[in-house]
């Protein structure tokens, strides 16, 4: 028999928890109301990432071993206080988002099974600004966690070199992400323009430990830098959020000096309030340093001035200018009239 609901309190309202004794990670067998108590545990640098931003929920009714789907609009019967705002996908269609105005907001959210919080790069009272620029270092077949690790310190030493501050977290799977907090009023093209050119220096520099490639059969056993995760309406897994696997390991935010020893898999929700009580918040000064991309938009202009090509983009989105032909190498050479899949390998 479910267990009876409980209320919590959050913000200032009180948020209904129903079944809370419900097992979401089989592993130790963290509940829904463990989960509760986590976002509850490390509500300020959580709200200080997320706080303002439409977010994607990805549900998991019947916990992290159980079966998800990814909702973009919330749902009618939702309580009316609930903030939302209006996101639209590469094919013009549009949705009303979650906006995580603060935590009630996010426990409402976990009621739901939400196991999975996706925020969209820049505040819902600026859409038309993004504010964020995310390297996503995915490590594709025989690629190791120190591999990654390497790479991590290739592109804060590369962002060093140019005056710009970045901050790693991992990705609570087997991949780490970069964030740059972005000053000025550029929007996601450029964002997104100026993670290709990153994209491109640090293969140019670590030829044999990244890659740029966006077809998988281009990148051997390098680490992707996947700078199509910051095309426009593209959303990649939130900070102090709890991935939705039966270990309920933690998307977390460490120092750059934990990089060399970091094991993404014992950072689980069981662990991770402590360690941010014990010694704070690594990003607590992201968003007083606004960073300036002008150096890598001047990389992208020399690359473009130099006969490349944009980098190709998924197949959801409309062909862009100056892109090449979305088709894998193989296939383009066995078929010139050949159309190829998306290649990109998510968010590892």
């Amino acid at each position: 028999m479910a267990s009876e609901a409980i209320t919590v309190e959050a913000s200032g309202r009180e948020v209904r928890i129903t079944s809370p004794d419900k097992v979401f990670f089989k592993t130790r067998g963290e509940t829904k109301l463990d989960l509760v108590r986590y976002y509850q545990a490390v509500e300020g640098p959580l709200l200080a990432t997320i706080a303002g931003r439409p977010t994607m929920l990805q549900r998991f009714p019947d916990g992290a071993h159980g079966k998800s789907f990814f909702q973009k609009r919330v749902p009618a019967g939702a309580p009316d206080w609930l903030q939302t705002t209006e996101v639209s996908t590469p094919n013009g269609t549009s949705s009303n988002a979650l906006v995580v105005a603060d935590l009630a907001h996010l426990l409402w959210a976990v009621n739901q099974g939400c196991l999975g919080f996706h925020p969209w790069p820049y505040r819902a009272a600026t859409p038309e600004v993004t504010d964020e620029l995310r390297i996503d270092l995915d490590p594709g077949p025989g690629v190791t966690f120190d591999m990654v690790r390497e790479a991590a310190v290739a592109v804060r030493d590369l962002f060093t070199g140019e005056g710009i501050t970045s901050y790693v977290k991992t990705t609570g799977n087997r991949g780490l992400h970069i964030y740059v907090r972005v000053g000025g009023t550029h929007d996601s093209y450029a964002v997104r323009a100026a993670a290709v050119a990153v994209a491109r220096e640090l293969e140019r520099r670590h030829p044999d430990l990244l890659t740029a490639a966006w077809w998988k059969e281009e990148r051997g056993e390098r680490v992707f830098i996947d700078y199509n995760q910051n095309a426009p309406h593209k959303t990649v897994f939130g900070a102090w959020c709890v991935r939705p696997r039966v270990g309920g390991q933690v998307s977390l935010p460490i120092p750059w000096d934990e990089v060399a020893t970091v094991d993404p898999e014992v950072l689980t929700l069981d662990v991770v309030p402590a360690k941010v009580a014990a010694e704070g918040d690594p990003w607590a000064a992201m968003d007083g340093e606004p960073q300036d991309l002008a150096p890598l938009l001047a990389w992208s202009e020399r690359d473009l001035a130099d006969g490349l090509m944009d980098a190709p983009w998924p197949p959801v989105y409309p062909k862009q200018p100056n892109e090449p032909p979305r088709v894998a190498p193989s296939r383009a050479k066995a078929d010139p009239d050949a159309a190829g899949p998306d290649a990109d390998a998510g968010d590892a």
